[in-house]
């Protein structure tokens, strides 16, 4: 069923720490050596949980798009700056050409993948204070006025932020450059709750405002992602 990936285009799914977990077949005994060695670094218990969900969930995103069992789907990392495993862009070590992506905060993890690059980031509503000195070195001009000029600053900006985070991880971006990459195009405000679909240039945009678990998302890939709020089942998953 690999051909699906194809056909399908990117998955990603936001879910509570807690829900991935409690699935049926996921469990630590699913992650590799170096993954369990960063799991155990955490002094937070739930700063740990966050990592080991959001690393079985990307998991799971994998299988079901290829059609696979869950324990088919090796997870591996490693850094393309210091060539060292355990950290970096994730994939399968036996089909490199799927793509990866993941993301975790306080009790609610994101993850992608898809048969193109895809990224995928969420953050709590409650982190727009601890991300305010960012402004400056993130937005471009015409960015930074429209936050200014918003009546929740501090939530355009985290909007902003998840989407240009999302952009990082489908490689168009570096923390370095992200005050070049001009979203000031898009409205930063979301109509309703659920995913919300843009686009970017050549790029596929998908907003997510989830009040119930007080984050936003956003993913990011070069076909339509289909976002879905819940592990498992995928039914529910949104169809751009």
């Amino acid at each position: 069923m690999d051909g699906g990936t194809q056909a399908g285009g990117p998955l990603a799914v936001v879910a509570d720490s807690v829900a991935v977990l409690a699935l049926p077949g996921l469990g630590e005994h699913l992650l590799n050596p170096a993954e369990r060695e960063r799991a155990d670094r955490f002094r937070k218990e739930q700063n740990r949980l966050d990592f080991v969900a959001a690393h079985l969930l990307v998991r799971l995103c994998a299988a079901r798009l290829l059609g696979i069992p869950v324990a088919g789907a090796a997870l591996v990392q490693r850094c393309p700056d210091c060539g060292r495993e355990g950290h970096g862009i994730p994939a399968l070590a036996d089909r490199p050409q799927l793509r990866l992506s993941l993301a975790h905060t306080d009790g609610v993890v994101a993850a992608a993948a898809g048969p193109e690059p895809v990224g995928v980031d969420v953050e709590l509503l409650s982190a727009r204070a601890e991300l305010a000195d960012l402004h400056e070195r993130v937005l471009t001009d015409a960015e930074w006025d429209a936050v200014r000029a918003h009546p929740d600053p501090g939530g355009a900006f985290l909007r902003l932020w998840v989407r240009k985070e999302a952009i990082i991880k489908v490689g168009r971006a570096t923390l370095d450059t992200l005050d070049t990459v001009d979203l000031s195009a898009l409205p930063l405000d979301a109509p309703d709750p659920g995913p919300v679909h843009r686009r970017h240039g050549d790029l596929h945009l998908v907003d997510l405002t989830d009040p119930g678990r007080g984050v936003l998302a956003a993913a990011v890939s070069t076909r339509p992602v289909r976002l879905g709020t819940a592990a498992v089942p995928f039914a529910d998953l949104d169809r751009p």
